[in-house]
């Protein structure tokens, strides 16, 4: 009895009511831009998982709202249709709202079918070329920054 008044007390009016709303979508409104494509602009779609410095994370219609920092990775947003579009990021933000929309900015984004394999392996080479001879923190620091997202990018590409 004691844990029922508990409860009770948790659930003020605006919380129910709160969740009484998010508990009613279906669809989840995505939208998904970078500096240089807006790859969806507020079309409903099933899911959509992330990589985040929290731990990648899949995000559905009811989702709570949440704020996160997306790491370097594979976007994996399934549509209505039973499609899926796989798109790297290189950093960027994901916001999920209390009416089920959801916004990803991205720093950087391409689709996985653009990534060249061996680009990606140079790149690589190369930012850890970099990180050897970095002659200061800020060098050093950057160096580490293009070494996780270039082998991020050569996962994506595998």
């Amino acid at each position: 009895m004691a844990a029922m008044r508990s409860m009770s007390r948790l659930l003020t009016s605006r919380a129910l009511n709160t969740t009484i709303r998010r508990g009613y979508a279906e669809e989840m409104n995505f939208t998904f831009a970078a500096g240089n494509q807006v790859f969806y602009d507020g079309k409903s779609v099933k899911q959509v998982d992330v990589p985040s410095f929290s731990g990648s994370f899949g995000i559905l219609p009811k989702h709570v709202p949440t704020l996160a920092v997306l790491k370097p990775g594979v976007v994996s947003v399934y549509e209505e249709d039973g499609g899926v579009k796989k798109i790297f990021v290189s950093s960027g933000t994901v916001t999920i709202n209390e009416d089920s929309s959801v916004q990803i900015l991205a720093e950087e984004a391409h689709p996985i079918e653009n990534i060249d394999a061996s680009a990606a392996r140079e790149l690589l080479t190369k930012s850890q070329s970099q990180l050897s001879s970095a002659a200061n923190d800020q060098a050093k620091a950057e160096a580490e920054i293009a070494i996780e997202v270039s082998e991020a990018l050569v996962k994506a590409a595998e």
